[in-house]
């Protein structure tokens, strides 16, 4: 799979509410009333990732969660396969941030 070019990942993360670029991967954080709810989203978007088996850096911390996306396949750049799983995982509808 080959990389995105610039206009094309512009285009993308218009569609994906609060998803940003830093370096070579999208990343959001999401907020959440209380570490268990952000250990369930973890569990849920690692579920989502895994039937896609395409994964995410998951970062868990106090009451937010951080998902980072890139194929590692396509020489650490981000790839339409990137894209299509954050916005599988952002399908799910929540948490409301």
């Amino acid at each position: 799979m080959s990389a995105l070019s610039q206009q094309e990942l512009a285009q993308a993360l218009e569609t994906l509410k609060g998803w940003s670029l830093d370096n070579d991967t999208i990343v959001k954080t999401y907020q959440f009333e209380n570490y268990l709810a952000g250990l369930a989203f973890a569990t849920t978007a690692g579920t989502i990732a895994e039937a896609h088996n395409h994964h995410p850096d998951i970062t868990i911390g106090y009451r937010k969660v951080t998902l980072r996306f890139t194929t590692h396949d396509a020489g650490n750049k981000i790839t339409q396969k990137d894209i299509d799983v954050a916005k599988a995982i952002e399908a799910v509808g929540y948490p409301k941030t």
